[in-house]
């Protein structure tokens, strides 16, 4: 038998959710046959027959989710060969008991993490009530969860119902969001952009396409500092200035957050941008956008105002390292000529990573993007 593992499917994915199969046992396939559907951090992709041959047995079912290099596939038949498959080592049984004492349990990726103090019988007594010890408030002397801890905790999520398993979209969510908080130090400054020149051209705010504007806005800043339209590898200290501005613009859908980017936006004009925004938010409800289409952005814009919120705190990925939020544009009283007046103001919150970027820089970018906003046109 011929196995097949999950390929490589580029970006450093490491696993996929199994969407549907497009064969069962028994078919025969082709070479470059559509095999299988899988959901990664990025969207749908469609993995194709390395080989053709007869489909012999399908290690994973719908909705699993596999790692890469596990059996997707074993086939037989024409060009197949014996594959002895994976050998599992004996298991040892041993008779020697251990004096049960507490357990730190560190915080696994989080330097300095405190970690649980447990013993081995709570942990246990974890692992059968399915609880995550991360959950439980501990009672016991200096810190230690005791089984009563565990048991109270176990009690609420049985009253609660079956959890709901973060799978597709959500879970990359969940994993990046985890690496960006261990890894980046993240800090945050803030201004307003004062929109009243907007009218008095005769344009109003709501007839402005705000997200095409911000865009444009970000190639201002990126041009009065390129620090921010950067790659950096934490693990080797090296940083990537790049040339080309490839804006990833997050878009909140039910499914979670997705985040598809406008190429080289520093080259295109407003109506060209806005289509091409357009189709990719199509694709993305649709689930249609391709893989590429979702990876590779050098700098991030997250117009949450367009739901609700002034500031926030957004947050950095990997390894990009700037990410401007555009907050709720809203009526305000400012000094206007020694005397106060009603306009319209846009709140900006800029997020860095200021292992490589300054607050100087990040504070002259945030002064060009308002210098560009605050144009009439």
């Amino acid at each position: 038998m011929r196995i097949f593992k999950l390929p490589d499917l580029g970006e450093g994915l490491q696993e996929a959710e199994i969407v549907n199969w497009h064969v069962k046992p028994g078919d025969t396939i082709a070479a470059d046959q559509p095999l299988l559907s899988v959901e990664t951090a990025k969207a749908i992709v469609e993995i194709p027959s390395p080989f053709a041959g007869q489909v012999a047995k399908l290690f994973a079912q719908p909705g699993d989710i596999v790692h890469l290099g596990a059996p997707l596939v074993g086939f037989e038949g024409a060009g197949a060969s014996d594959d002895a498959g994976t050998v599992v080592g004996a298991v040892k049984v041993g008779t020697h008991v251990v004096n049960e004492g507490v357990t730190r349990v560190g915080a696994a990726g989080i330097p300095g993490g405190h970690g649980i103090k447990a013993t081995p019988a709570v942990r246990a007594l974890a692992r059968k009530l399915s609880v995550d010890l991360s959950m439980v408030t501990p009672s016991g002397h200096d810190g230690v969860i005791t089984a009563t801890d565990v048991q109270r905790v176990a009690t609420t999520l049985a009253d609660v119902g079956a959890p709901d398993v973060l799978r597709g979209v959500r879970r990359a969510m969940a994993q990046n969001m985890a690496r960006a908080q261990s890894e980046v130090a993240a800090a945050t400054v803030m201004d307003d952009a004062d929109l009243h020149a907007w009218q008095a051209t005769g344009a109003s705010v709501t007839g402005q396409d705000i997200t095409i504007r911000l865009v444009r806005a970000l190639v201002a800043g990126v041009r009065a500092e390129p620090a921010l339209n950067a790659w950096y590898e934490g693990r080797t200290g090296r940083r990537h200035l790049l040339e080309r501005i490839d804006v990833g613009i997050a878009a909140d859908l039910p499914e979670g957050l997705f985040v598809p980017v406008l190429r080289n936006v520093g080259k295109r004009d407003a109506a060209d941008l806005r289509a091409g925004l357009d189709r990719m938010r199509a694709d993305v409800v649709a689930r249609t956008i391709a893989p590429e289409e979702m990876r590779g952005n050098t700098i991030t814009l997250s117009n949450f105002g367009m739901i609700a919120g002034r500031y926030a705190a957004p947050i950095v990925v990997p390894p990009t390292v700037a990410i401007l939020g555009a907050g709720r544009v809203r009526d305000e009283v400012v000094a206007s000529g020694g005397v106060p007046a009603v306009h319209r103001v846009m709140p900006l919150s800029l997020t860095f990573d200021h292992r490589v970027v300054t607050g100087g820089e990040a504070a002259r970018f945030l002064r060009a993007v308002i210098e560009d906003l605050e144009r009439p046109e």
